[in-house]
């Protein structure tokens, strides 16, 4: 025997599921299908089946479902017992929706229930403190309107309903656009009785239309409400004009199976939570639809993401390398400087041998001619910048080139315009991650130099044109250059190789010099990454999206698995 669904259980479920449905809102989704299955899935659970799941004994909700002219308000009337719904001759019939409930139960439908979501506009509530509480009969908008929000609202109806009764005729049973309306309603494992109008008086051709139209229902999966009421047909002219409805007595089984319902709490609450689990029972197919939706935005996410790093990774790769070689350096730069370290005193001391730590900083600071420090530093680093400027550009170009290729992304391209070139504060933080280069180096001079006392004597201009020469040795060397370049460059590279090792010996001097390159290459790197983080800023978290796709598919696998899968009306297999 399979086991009733549990309510505490189905409330678990429909919390996660909402739980997962506001995650998946909170990252926008890439294209208008994929956002419109996220929003189904989120309204679909809080303007439905959350307010059931949260109060099953709350009022019952059975709705009259139909085409045009079936006689829907014919019925709603009869069992109503009065005349509530309008019966109309033009289309479409059934204008807004009819509301029969108890005055106590309207609080508990329309303020934090069922029909919370619904316009007062499209709603006429007819109360009688005549009726039992504990259920509301709805008289739905046609569901082959010729008003579009018609249909929608009758599909709206078709959601919330605990119980549906589906009103068609002999003669239009098998229309499409109904039976569009059953497929849904099959989907999310509604409970349903038929009932058919309009039925001829023989009973060969009656018994034809019922067999046809119980072989259409069971080869569309439609499973109806077991009991004696689960299909009910009605003679052409079975009506009573008192109550402008169908005669009582032509629907009597009906009117058993709503007033037992009106009577019971256990039997309508037995009900509802058989139809919460229809409805959760269809909610895996939209659930894994947002979740391939989910899989495919981390997809092409990854793709994208893998472009801009190709762009910005390249362009680094480009800087590093010209930075190597020195083919950034400028000419007049390396002779100057040549021309400091290139001094008379100097070299002497370079050939002499240097035997006294304070005769070579006196010879530094005040035996040569004045070190061209600013020169130096200040051409060296507005090259630098000018170098990674042009390079950070071509990247974001590139970037911005290949993303606008992909429509995922275009729309948000379009609307930042800076992304197609570096950042207007490039080059401010760049020319500050520079200037604390400089200073690193001075302070590694200083640490470097100290244990020897070479340098720990010495006035701040020796620190600072020592501090440039390890600079200019990190970038100054033949590696690249030719022609004319390559003597300035060799002579500067090797008076500078002298002079840092005569000072630290040559182990401290490369170690030196290393050190310099990596902090540059961190530096450089630091300013690539927030120029890329423009580009990646745009994309969501892959990682989050395929662990909600994964949450998705959890839950919606829990879901089947749950034994009441398999009951009467709940069968999301169907």
């Amino acid at each position: 025997m399979i086991p009733d669904p549990n309510p505490d259980v189905l409330l678990a479920l429909v919390e996660r599921f909402s739980e997962l449905a506001e995650r998946r809102l909170a990252t926008p989704a890439r294209t208008t299908a994929a956002a419109t299955r996220a929003r189904q899935l989120r309204d679909h659970l809080e303007t439905y089946i959350a307010p059931r799941a949260r109060d099953i004994d709350a009022p019952l909700v059975v709705v009259l479902l139909g085409p045009t002219g079936a006689g829907k308000s014919s019925l709603f009337n009869a069992l109503a017992g009065r005349a509530a719904s309008q019966v109309g001759v033009l289309r479409p019939t059934t204008r807004d929706v009819v509301v029969l409930l108890h005055p106590d139960d309207r609080a508990a439908l329309f303020a934090d229930g069922t029909f919370r979501g619904l316009r007062a506009a499209d709603v006429r509530v007819v109360e009688d403190p005549a009726v039992a509480s504990g259920l509301a009969l709805v008289d739905a908008p046609d569901v082959d309107s010729i008003e579009h929000g018609n249909r929608i609202l009758a599909d709206r109806l078709a959601e919330a309903a605990d119980l549906g009764i589906f009103v068609t005729t002999a003669t239009r049973y098998a229309d499409q656009v109904p039976w569009d309306v059953l497929g849904r309603v099959r989907d999310r494992g509604l409970p349903l009785l038929v009932v058919v109008n309009r039925l001829p008086p023989d009973d060969g051709s009656r018994r034809e239309v019922i067999d046809d139209l119980t072989r259409l229902l069971a080869s569309r999966g439609v499973r109806l409400e077991t009991g004696s009421a689960e299909l009910i047909g009605v003679a052409e002219g079975a009506l009573d004009p008192a109550i402008d409805g169908v005669d009582p007595r032509a629907i009597a089984p009906l009117l058993a199976r709503v007033e037992a319902l009106r009577r019971d709490r256990a039997a309508r609450r037995a009900l509802a939570t058989r139809a919460l689990a229809g409805a959760v029972a269809g909610l895996p197919p939209l659930a894994e639809s947002v979740a391939d939706d989910l899989d495919h935005e981390a997809i092409d996410s990854d793709a994208l993401r893998r472009s801009a790093d190709a762009a910005f990774d390249n362009s680094l790769r480009d800087v590093r390398q010209q930075l190597r070689r020195g083919t950034f350096l400028r000419q007049e730069t390396l002779r100057n400087w040549q021309a400091f370290v290139g001094a008379d005193q100097i070299t002497r001391l370079f050939a002499t041998g240097i035997g006294r730590a304070r005769g070579l900083v006196a010879q530094l600071v005040h035996g040569t001619p004045a070190a061209p420090i600013a020169q130096v530093r200040e051409s060296t680093t507005s090259d630098i910048l000018s170098l990674a400027r042009q390079h950070a550009s071509d990247a974001s170009q590139r970037s911005a080139m290949s993303w606008s290729e992909n429509p995922l992304i275009a729309e948000k391209l379009a609307a930042r315009g800076e992304l197609w070139s570096e950042s207007s504060g490039f080059d401010a933080r760049l020319e500050e991650r520079l200037n604390a280069w400089l200073a690193s180096i001075a302070t590694d001079v200083r640490a470097t130099g100290a244990p020897k006392r070479t340098l720990a004597r010495g006035a701040s201009a020796g620190v600072n044109a020592v501090g440039v020469a390890v600079m200019v040795a990190t970038f100054a060397h033949t590696g690249g250059l030719t022609g004319a370049e390559v003597g300035v460059a060799a002579a500067t590279a090797f008076l500078n190789q002298k002079l840092l090792s005569a000072l630290f010996g040559e182990a401290a001097m490369v170690e030196m010099i290393q050190r310099a390159g990596a902090r540059l290459d961190a530096a450089l790197a630091e300013t690539f990454a927030e120029e890329r983080a423009r580009f990646t800023s745009l994309l969501a978290d892959t990682t989050g999206l395929r662990e909600l796709a994964h949450d998705l598919r959890i839950i919606s696998a829990e879901v089947r698995a749950e034994p009441w899968q398999h009951a009467e009306t709940g069968d999301a297999s169907r």
